[in-house]
């Protein structure tokens, strides 16, 4: 594949990023850039949150949008908006079409959650109109740009707009005229890439010796492998588990700016974010959703790097369904090494499960889950089994001691698309 080294990467202008300030001087709220007393002793450095997770739709994504839709010439006649999102940006374009008066057609994945669902009819009220449709963010925006294009709608884009990454860039310059002491590091969410762009515009501008570090979800690294084969490009597949950054392709606009003024993208995994999540809850009290939290798990692989230093972490938004926090849990505790599922083989003859639970089980292991499925041979048959332990590696003495007792068995932890059916 041929570099992508033709494409220049747009000037975003301090004026333009100043007025996107004044545009949205009245209707968004001037986050706090908080020290997160917990993140700072464990680091031992000083670490602040930039919260837009308390932003007035729970989102930065209320900026562009506002900031895109207010600048828009005037046109003959009513003027239409479309859009696509997973949630965030639906929920910013909503709230905008409200305070403007417009109508608009929200084009969200047909498996949103009802809470995000319902938020967007809330911001939105009698303005807006939400549209269920396709499997993924990329299936949404397809049919909403079919459906602008045939009505002559005005489609605001979730990133790969200029004024969209202008009102995006409002959180930098909220950031830097917050901080008492110079900014070493900048931990920066990429979904898109329109925040990214916007708050690495200001900090090239106004603090140069910033690091500039994006964090991406391991399993949708469009951002990160862009930058790194140097060719915009879009990836076959993505796991949409932290739906607020999975996005199979970044914009042609965001990135060339983030490939210009970034210093490093760095994937973070899904299981590492569900942990940090929960741990900002619990100890914390901070509710996060899984791409709010991303910055923040992106902190363990600069423990060396960041001792001493000043460091902000962007904190997206909290957009998180009530819903999902067992799936969170069981992916935290997958990651942690803490559960384990396996397909056993065992005869059914009175006293196998007996000697399995007494002689493969230690003290301290658990059963979670346990399924029988039937065959037709009714002397021996597969069983699903879930075990919880007490220490990651004592899986490795439950393998051994099926073995010895002659359990036959398949590991199944490492077959997601296995387990999501039997878990």
């Amino acid at each position: 594949m041929t570099p992508d080294l033709t494409t220049a990467a747009p000037v975003v202008s301090l004026k333009n990023v100043e007025q996107a300030a004044h545009n949205l001087k009245d209707v968004i709220y001037k986050t706090p850039l908080l020290q997160n007393h917990g993140l700072s002793r464990h680091y031992d450095a000083t670490v602040l949150l930039k919260r837009e997770d308390l932003q007035v739709v729970r989102s930065y994504k209320i900026r562009g949008a506002y900031h895109k839709m207010s600048t828009l010439p005037p046109i003959a006649g009513e003027r239409e908006i479309v859009c696509a999102s997973a949630g965030n940006h639906a929920q910013g374009v909503a709230y905008a079409c409200q305070l403007l008066g417009l109508k608009g057609y929200i084009f969200m994945p047909a498996q949103t959650p009802a809470q995000k669902v319902d938020k967007v009819r809330l911001f939105g009220k009698q303005f807006v109109e939400v549209v269920l449709t396709g499997a993924s963010f990329d299936d949404s925006f397809r049919a909403a740009k079919a459906f602008g294009d045939e009505r002559g709608s005005t489609f605001i884009h979730p990133f790969d707009d200029l004024a969209i990454v202008e009102g995006q860039a409002t959180v930098g310059l909220e950031i830097l005229k917050a901080s008492t002491a110079p900014i070493d590091y900048c931990f920066m969410p990429i979904g898109g890439g329109g925040l990214a762009s916007g708050v690495a515009s200001v900090f090239r501008l106004l603090s140069p010796a910033t690091k500039l570090i994006g964090v991406q979800p391991l399993g949708a690294p469009s951002m990160h492998n862009a930058i790194q084969n140097q060719q915009h490009a879009a990836l076959a597949s993505i796991d949409s588990f932290v739906d607020g950054a999975a996005v199979k392709c970044p914009g042609q606009l965001t990135y060339a700016l983030c490939r210009e003024l970034l210093d490093e993208v760095v994937l973070v995994p899904e299981g590492q974010v569900c942990l940090d999540l929960l741990k900002m809850y619990n100890e914390e009290g901070i509710v996060l959703e899984p791409a709010g939290t991303l910055t923040i798990s992106a902190l363990h692989q600069f423990a060396d790097r960041i001792a001493g230093k000043t460091v902000v972490c962007v904190v997206s938004g909290s957009n998180n369904d009530i819903t999902r926090m067992e799936d969170i849990k069981e992916r935290a505790a997958k990651y942690q090494g803490l559960k384990h599922y396996f397909m056993v083989n065992f005869n059914q003859a009175p006293g196998a499960l007996r000697r399995f639970v007494n002689q493969v089980l230690a003290e301290g292991d658990d059963i979670i889950h346990f399924q029988y499925i039937k065959k037709n041979n009714k002397e021996k048959g597969p069983v699903f089994i879930g075990i919880e332990v007490k220490q990651p590696l004592d899986v490795d003495a439950i393998k051994s001691r099926m073995g010895e007792e002659g359990f036959s068995f398949e590991y199944l932890n490492g077959q997601p698309d296995f387990l999501a059916l039997l878990v």
